[in-house]
């Protein structure tokens, strides 16, 4: 069985797909606890993580690492809770063996003793490559809806 993929990208074998889905799982969950150097290390060393709504993209572990910290710590201070839900996950293959997924991603926030609302909807486009048998980000790009 394969599963959707992104225009020109074979579909992948269910089993790689099904692990992307784990991968995605643990590496949001990260994010969302406040683990930003852990977080970054889902990514390859040279990795990028770009938004349409920055000027320029994170480039390497450290910059991302770094860049989520300071986001966490606003948000600390703002006394606000973040969730971050990916779905909708298609996945097709690269002519280099990396995999390239497109899925939504919503970002759900929550103020102290409030009601959770949503404060991002968005989509992505990742590549993902395997090293020593783990999935890690070549690239993240995401465009965030609106703008």
């Amino acid at each position: 069985m394969t599963y959707p993929a992104p225009p020109d990208a074979p579909p992948i074998a269910a089993e790689d797909y099904a692990q992307i889905l784990a991968f995605y799982a643990a590496q949001v969950r990260l994010l969302d606890q406040g683990r930003a150097d852990e977080f970054a290390e889902q990514f390859t060393e040279d990795g990028v993580f770009g938004q349409n709504v920055k000027p320029e993209p994170k480039r390497g572990r450290q910059e991302i690492a770094d860049s989520m910290r300071r986001g966490m710590a606003v948000l600390a201070e703002r006394g606000l809770t973040r969730r971050h839900w990916f779905g909708m996950v298609s996945a097709g293959a690269l002519p280099d063996g990396a995999v390239r997924t497109e899925y939504y991603a919503m970002v759900y926030e929550t103020p102290r003793g409030g009601t959770a609302s949503v404060y991002l909807s968005t989509t992505a486009e990742d590549e993902l490559v395997q090293r020593d048998g783990r999935w890690l980000v070549r690239s993240r790009h995401v465009t965030h809806d609106g703008t």
